[in-house]
Order: C-alpha cells, then sequence, then structure tokens
C-alpha cells in the first residue's frame, strides 16, 4: 500500500487537493482561505477574528492560537472576546475600519464564533451590527455552535431561531466540506448583501474529521443579475439613521440575500423523478442522515424516480428562496420536510406555498405525518435510524421493498434491546483525579450552596447539598429573588474564574446590591479546564480578584490554596485573610455569619493542568509519590470520602478488599492522607519501576496473523468506546490520518460532551474505498463492523449495543476494569466484569479480550498505552483495514509519546 506524505501543517498550507481535517481546523483553515482569494483578485484584505469558547467550538480558540504563524503571514488578527456580545461588538467594529481616512487594507473580514447561549447573550449587538451592515470589500460571517442534543450543555439549544430575529441570514452545511464552500458562500454573500451572516456548527460537524477536496476556486461566486440596488450601496455608512437602516435591510438587503442564494444555487435538488408524487426537503446534518437512512433502505437514484421521490437539499435555510421552492413542489402530491428542533423550514415552506392554486398546492408535513400524529422529532437530534423508519412511514408499506421490511424490522428489534436493557454499571463523568473541586465545592453541614457554569456544574450531581445553577454569569443571583421569602439567611455561590472574567463580577455586584447574605466561593483554578484547559483571556491574578471584590463591597475576603506558602508579602490588601485549604470548613462556617457579601477565593490549579505542565515541563513535579500498605489497610473508604478522587481503587485481596492509589493517574493532590489513616505511605524521591521490554511476563496471549482486509465502496464502520481523557479520541485521530495518507474515504467523529472529565467518550470511524461516498460521520444503527472497547464499562452500555449486531459486529474488549465515580461514594459496589463481557458477546458476532491496562501496565509502565496496545491486538486479529505503516506514521504525526504509542501498537 503506497502512503502518500503527509504533515501537520498540510491543512493550512495544500491550496488544491485532498486535505484531512476537523471541523475546528477548517474553521481555521477559512480566514486563510479568503485572503488568498483576496489576493489573487487584487485585492488588499485583512481579517479579524473574535468570540468566545464554548462546546461544540470550545476548542476553537486552541487550534487559532496554534495556526497563528499562518494567520499572522495573511494579516489576520485573532483576538478572543471577554465575553460574546464584546467580542460580536468588536467584530462590528473591523467593518468601521475604512469609515475614517487612515485604513490600511482595502477591507477587513470578521469572524465570530460562540456557543448557542452566546448567540443569545450577544442578540442586542448582532441586531446592531446587521442593521448597520459591512463593508463592501470586508464581510462577517458568524459561526454558531449548536447542541441539539444536550450532551454538553446545561440545555438543549438551537441557534437558527435568533440569528432570524436579528435577521441575519443563516446558512447551514452539511459536513465538513461543506463548512469550507459555505463559509466562503458567506463572505461573498455579506459583501454582496451587506449583512451579517451566520453558519451552523453541530458537534457532529465539529468534532469530526474527514477528508475535503480544497481548490482556489472550488466555489464560483455568482453575482446576481438583474437586481436593482440603491445607488449608494447596501454597506455600512457614517451618519445612517436607525429608520434608513430598517429600511434598507427589509426593502433592499434581505431581496439582495434572496437572489444571492437564487443564482448560486444554494438550495438545489438532488434526487428527481419523472412522475414526481412526494417531496423531501432536509438541511444540514439531517441531509446526511437522509441520505445514510435512503442508502440503507437501498433507495438510489434510480429507486427514487421509479418511486416518486424528489429531493431537495436547503443550505440557506434562512430566507428561503422562494422560487426554488415553487420550483421543487411543481408535480408534487406531498411535501415532507426533515430538520431537526423547531420548523424553521416547513413553515417556511407554507407561506411560500400558501398563494399557490389549490388544486396544484402539495400538502406540507414534517413535525406531523398525514395522520397528525408526531413523525419527525422536534427534541434531542435526528439520526439515520429514526430518519429511515419515518421515510419507510412516508412511503407507506404498499410500497416496501423486501429490503426496507427486512430494515425495518431489524430497527425496531433493536430499539426495543436497546430499551429493554438496563445499564449494569454507569461510567458518569466526575472530577479529575486531584481535581480543586473535589475539595472546594465542599459545604458545612446544614448551609446549601449554588453552582452554575464551569467544571463545578458537575457537584449538583454528587450530593454536597449543591441542587441548582444559573446561566452564565448569572451565578449567585436566585438568592437575591429567595431570600425575602425564606427563613433561611445565608448562601453559598460556586464561581468558576473563566466566568468571573466573563460576567460573573457583575453577578457579585448585583448581589452587594441587593444586600442579600451570601458567600461567593471564586474557584480560581488556573484554567478553563471545561473547553480544553485555555488560560482565561487576559491577566487574571488571585489579588486582582481579591481587589476587584474588594472595591465592589464585599465585606470580607479570604484567599485560600493548597500553598498558602506562596503569596509574598504584600500581594493582597492587608485585611485579606490567607488560609490552607485544610481548614475550609471552619473558615466557611466563620463567613456564612457575616453580613452581606463576602467572598473565599479557592486558589488551585486544575488537576489536569497540572499534568499537561509538568509533562511539558512547564510545572514542577513533586519528587513523592503516596502509597496504601493494603496489609495496614482495613478498607474502611475513609480516603475517598476525604480525597473523592478516582484513582483511589478497589483492591481485591484474600482478606477482603482494601483500597489502592492509581499511580498512573494520579495526579498528586495528597488530599487522601488527610484523615487518621495509618496504612499510607509517601515516597520520597522515587521512580515508578518499569519492566524491562520482555514481553507480557506471566501471561499467554495467542495472536494470529492478521488477515488481509479489502475495503469496498461500503463504509467499513469502527466504534471506539472508552474514558475520556485516557486517548480514545486519539484512535481515532490516528486511524483517519492513516487512511486518509492511504487515500482511502475516511470521517471520524468523536462524541465526548463532559466525557473528557472520566466520563463515556465514544468515537466513531468510517472507512471505505478511495472515492467511496459516506454520508455522515456517526457509524449507523447496527452496522458496527469493529467494537474496540477501551473500557469494558462503556462497552457494556446499552446505548452502545445500538451500534452492534450478532451477525456482523466483532469486538475486541479491554478486560481490565477502572472503577466507576459511583466508587467514590460507594465502597461497597461491586463489579461483575463477567457480566459485562457476557453482554458484549450477546450483541456480537464474536468477542475478543485482553487485560490491556495490566499489560500495558507491565510493559510501559503506565495504562495511558493500554488503548494503543488494544489497538494493536485489533489489528493482529485483522479487524483494522488500515496499513500499519501508515498507522505508525500517523503515530508520529498525532502528538505526544510518539514512541511509547508505536511500542504499544507493535
Amino acid at each position: 500500500m503506497t502512503v502518500m506524505p503527509l504533515t501537520l501543517d498540510d491543512k493550512y498550507e495544500v491550496d488544491k487537493g485532498r486535505v484531512f481535517l476537523t471541523g475546528l481546523q477548517a474553521v481555521v483553515r477559512l480566514p486563510l482561505m479568503q485572503h488568498e482569494l483576496d489576493k489573487r483578485a487584487g485585492l488588499n484584505t485583512a481579517g479579524f477574528i473574535s468570540g468566545y469558547r464554548g462546546s461544540p467550538l470550545g476548542g476553537l480558540d486552541q487550534q487559532l492560537w496554534r495556526a497563528q504563524k499562518f494567520l499572522d503571514r495573511r494579516n489576520i488578527v485573532f483576538k478572543p472576546g471577554v465575553n460574546e456580545d464584546l467580542a460580536a461588538t468588536a467584530v462590528w467594529g473591523s467593518q468601521q475600519a475604512n469609515l475614517h481616512p487612515g485604513a490600511k487594507y482595502d477591507g477587513v473580514f470578521g469572524m465570530w464564533y460562540g456557543k448557542a447561549p452566546g448567540v443569545d447573550r450577544s442578540g442586542d449587538a448582532f441586531r446592531h451590527a446587521n442593521a448597520a451592515g459591512t463593508w463592501p470589500l470586508g464581510g462577517v460571517l458568524a459561526i454558531a455552535g449548536d447542541d441539539h442534543a444536550c450532551k454538553s450543555s446545561t440545555l438543549p439549544c438551537q441557534s437558527e431561531f435568533a440569528f432570524v430575529d436579528a435577521e441575519i441570514p443563516v446558512l447551514n452545511p452539511a459536513g465538513i466540506q461543506e463548512v469550507l464552500d459555505f463559509g466562503i458562500y458567506g463572505w461573498a454573500l455579506s459583501r454582496y448583501a451587506g449583512t451579517w451572516v451566520s453558519m451552523i456548527a453541530l458537534a457532529e460537524t465539529m468534532d469530526a474529521s474527514a477528508t475535503v477536496e480544497v481548490h482556489p476556486h472550488r466555489v464560483p461566486n455568482m453575482t446576481p443579475v438583474g437586481l436593482p440596488l440603491p445607488k449608494d450601496g447596501l454597506g455600512i455608512r457614517l451618519g445612517d439613521t436607525p429608520h434608513a437602516q430598517e429600511r434598507r435591510l427589509r426593502d433592499h438587503k434581505i431581496p439582495a440575500v434572496i437572489a444571492f442564494a437564487q443564482a448560486n444555487v444554494l438550495n438545489r435538488i438532488v434526487m428527481d423523478s419523472e412522475t414526481p408524487r412526494i417531496g423531501i426537503v432536509s438541511a444540514g446534518k439531517s441531509y446526511l442522515d437522509l441520505r445514510q437512512a435512503l442508502d440503507d433502505l437501498g433507495i438510489g437514484d434510480k429507486e427514487a424516480a421509479a418511486l416518486g421521490l424528489r429531493v431537495l437539499k436547503i443550505g440557506m435555510t434562512w430566507p428561503l428562496e422562494p422560487s426554488q421552492i415553487s420550483r421543487f413542489a411543481h408535480g408534487l402530491e406531498e411535501v415532507f420536510v426533515i430538520e431537526e428542533k423547531r420548523d424553521l423550514i416547513e413553515g417556511q415552506i407554507k407561506s411560500i406555498l400558501f398563494n399557490m392554486d389549490a388544486g396544484r398546492r402539495p400538502r406540507v408535513y414534517g413535525k406531523l405525518g398525514r395522520d397528525g400524529q408526531p413523525l419527525i422529532r422536534s427534541i434531542l437530534d435526528l439520526d439515520a435510524s429514526y430518519v429511515a423508519l419515518a421515510m419507510a412511514k412516508i412511503l407507506g408499506q404498499e410500497q416496501w421493498t423486501p429490503r426496507m421490511r427486512a430494515l425495518v424490522a431489524r430497527l425496531e428489534r433493536k430499539s426495543a434491546e436497546v430499551d429493554a436493557t438496563a445499564a449494569l454499571y454507569e461510567r458518569a463523568p466526575y472530577y479529575c483525579s486531584g481535581c480543586p473541586h473535589n475539595s472546594s465545592t465542599k459545604v458545612p453541614d446544614g448551609s446549601l450552596a449554588m453552582a452554575g457554569i464551569g467544571c463545578h456544574y458537575m457537584v449538583t450531581k454528587m450530593d454536597r447539598n449543591t441542587d441548582l445553577f444559573t446561566q452564565m454569569g448569572g451565578e449567585g443571583v436566585p438568592w437575591i429573588g429567595t431570600q425575602p421569602f425564606t427563613t433561611r439567611e445565608h448562601m453559598f455561590a460556586n464561581l468558576g474564574d473563566g466566568t468571573y472574567f466573563h460576567s460573573g463580577l457583575l453577578a457579585i455586584r448585583a448581589a452587594v446590591s441587593a444586600g442579600v447574605n451570601m458567600t461567593y466561593k471564586i474557584l480560581y483554578n488556573d484554567a478553563v479546564a471545561m473547553t480544553g484547559g485555555q488560560r482565561v483571556d487576559g491577566a487574571l491574578r488571585v489579588s486582582d480578584i481579591a481587589a476587584q471584590v474588594l472595591a465592589e463591597g464585599v465585606e470580607h475576603v479570604v484567599v485560600m490554596s493548597d500553598q498558602p506558602d506562596k503569596y509574598a508579602a504584600g500581594d493582597f490588601p492587608a485585611h485579606v485573610q490567607i488560609a490552607d485549604r485544610s481548614e475550609l470548613d471552619t473558615v466557611q462556617k466563620s463567613l456564612r455569619e457575616i453580613r452581606g457579601v463576602s467572598a473565599l477565593i479557592y486558589d488551585q490549579t486544575c488537576a489536569a493542568e497540572k499534568r499537561r505542565r509538568r509533562k511539558r515541563g512547564l510545572m514542577d513535579d513533586p519528587p513523592k509519590r503516596t502509597f496504601i500498605n493494603e496489609m495496614v489497610c482495613e478498607g474502611c473508604g475513609d480516603c475517598s470520602v476525604a480525597s473523592n478522587c478516582l484513582s483511589v481503587e478497589p483492591l481485591e485481596t484474600e482478606f477482603g478488599r482494601k483500597r489502592k492509589i492509581n499511580q498512573s493517574s494520579c495526579n498528586k493532590d495528597f488530599s487522601c492522607v488527610q484523615g487518621f489513616c495509618p496504612s499510607f505511605v509517601t515516597v520520597h524521591g522515587g521512580r515508578l519501576r518499569k519492566q524491562a521490554n520482555n514481553g507480557p511476563t506471566g501471561m499467554d496471549i495467542f495472536i494470529p496473523r492478521p488477515r488481509p482486509r479489502r475495503l469496498s465502496r461500503e463504509p467499513f464502520n469502527i466504534v471506539i468506546g472508552g474514558i475520556g481523557g485516557t486517548g480514545v479520541t486519539s484512535i481515532g485521530a490516528i486511524l483517519g490520518t492513516a487512511a486518509h495518507m492511504e487515500k482511502k474515504s475516511v470521517t471520524v467523529l468523536d462524541m465526548m460532551g463532559l466525557a473528557q472529565k472520566g466520563g463515556s467518550v465514544i468515537s466513531h470511524v468510517r472507512l471505505a474505498a478511495e472515492g467511496a461516498r459516506i454520508n455522515g460521520p456517526r457509524v449507523p444503527t447496527a452496522q458496527a463492523d469493529l467494537l474496540l472497547g477501551c473500557d469494558i464499562v462503556v462497552a457494556a452500555r446499552p446505548d452502545m449495543f445500538a451500534y452492534m449486531t450478532i451477525d456482523r459486529t466483532v469486538s475486541v474488549v479491554n478486560e481490565g476494569l477502572v472503577p466507576t465515580a459511583a466508587f467514590v461514594k460507594d465502597n461497597a459496589i461491586e463489579y461483575d466484569t463477567a457480566a459485562m463481557r457476557a453482554r458484549v458477546a450477546g450483541a456480537s458476532r464474536r468477542v475478543d479480550g485482553i487485560d490491556a491496562d495490566e499489560l500495558a501496565l507491565r510493559l510501559l509502565g503506565d495504562t495511558i498505552f493500554a488503548n494503543m496496545l488494544l489497538l494493536g491486538y485489533a489489528y493482529q486479529l485483522g479487524e483494522v483495514p488500515v496499513d500499519e505503516d501508515a498507522i505508525l506514521r500517523a503515530i508520529e504525526l498525532n502528538g505526544a509519546a510518539a514512541e511509547q504509542n508505536k511500542r504499544a501498537f507493535r
């Protein structure tokens, strides 16, 4: 197999051909492409990017920082916003750069990014900026990260209606290729019509990877012909009045948007029939689900023509271009709209067709079907199996082929199996080992606390008298409306340092102004850990926070730390109290007696960030480790209670269950030793011993030679399930990169949510022969060819069975058990590994397993390489259709510990 050369810079430097990149990297590539297009057109333009992180765009700022050298070469400035609406205002300012003398460029193209709650927050800024308009050689693209299924949010979210309310056109890309294509269309539309243009970014696109085609002129920009425009244009200008802005927006800009969509065919018929009866309309991710569903039902172009199907793919979901809708509807009896969440497209189609002659007007369905009953749900998200069942219902049983009947039966049976299967154990997200929140979120007996946005939100599930939460920036403010009507006199409110800088200071100001009795626990972790460990924007020190809250009128401030001696004299105002974190309970009891607002600043670096920085030599690594002497340990579990730490694990001995410290995951917080237990041993200056590389001593494993496997045009589907933070997504990235280097068709999707906090994470890898079409990155129901169970608890989850089928799926499972978060609360919990393996076997054609954790620890001294070892085992079994040389090269390209990962795989 020929492996094509590849470098990490290809995703930004290659300007013609195939590129493998993630959805986030596609967003980073967009402004680079726009600058190149302008340069080829003889324009001297610059770019400006601002926004605020949040899943599924949580890592976009990190990707932009990593691409800084590429941005600098093209005069593209990246300035993260303090919050979303200020970022939007800054992007608005980029369009004002040419309104006065002194402009250095012909124009500035702007990009805003933010999660759906940030879209809500920025409504006023959007409305003003869109009314003002864009510079004719600038333009603005607003990218909104939506979480339809609420996997990493406090509520399911959909941004399109917010953009419609601000009268900003909405583009909805189907996959990573269209992120690039629609992004270029978006800036062209913004320049032509003088509006901002939005683009929806779903996790299924942003968290995916795929091979895309790039070319400087891949996207032809067609200027509408025949549309009369005002002599003074549609762009931003000085001296504009609100009335003039509204008139220009309604009378000229929106018609220009519609004309652009028509000229560039943003909405297009993709399947048709000479005798059409039924029209299907879809957009974005739902369109990919539809195409997968049609493939599964055995409906290609020929079959669609025979069935009388006509399919319309929508690229711009608002405003819909009416002439295309009218042409599409001509001759149809019925139109069905398949879209996620609320009915944005369905309502517009009904409005467009309302005045059509009643005898020729098709009936329009969507959320409700022909019988008036729900057809396409408006909650959560859709998938190909859901759409396939809906399509079968739309066609009617009289049209079903044997293949369709078999598919419907299989999907209904699989759904019933999943629903009837209860989880044996839950791999719930939890605080990392050594996380400051293990201690900081505790409150004294009799007290209550409120949570907010950040890792500390997880405390609402941990039985710590913290049940309520707010939106970002509202932390503690509900207490203002509660205190006058309750006998309770005090409340604690958790507030992360990232949120404090974003908007939380205003919440403290509101509490002081209202005169309520409460204590803000400002959790200073030195990182925005929930979105990937970024630094808090701006130079925010503990002393700065103390001075700020005192200036706001806070009555008393206490700073607590695991290293209180690190502060120098004079760092804080004289009356700020400094205390060790071991005094937390005593300090909190004193603060709840203070009238008015007090503040406790809990200063301890994020455990995950400590681990990263220590590996990179950016933070001291304490030369000591803690162990538990199993001969002394009585198994009481007090160490788990004291530390709330996942690295305190059960140890089964002939004398019963004891405790051990998992040295591979321990982040050296040492809170587990705070009790009065004589079994703890602290070793200073020692190093963990690694076994010589002489094979798996004491373990007899028969590994047959791999069987050669060739890929067809039908995707080979791999589902990888494991624990967040252990490299599960790295396996997907390595396989995807390797397949790309072999010129295979490939998509990769990481489904994480809060999984990076020790919860379940699933990666989908779909591989096919060169040039084959892969509809979407998610493995369809009952179509997994290989389950790579990096964690047996995750592999045995009921929702994993949705991908597996007994006549197709081969499962390769790590049988080493990592305790779940439930062990922290219940030290008597029993784990039945045999039962979990039996569950996987019952849903698989074949199952193979090894204790990869134990083997990795013996061979490599660290269980973090267990997933790579499991991949190597699956490869030897002949279940990974990617060349070994490509995998080894991909390992080198995908980050740290390459040699160890290669050794584990081999």
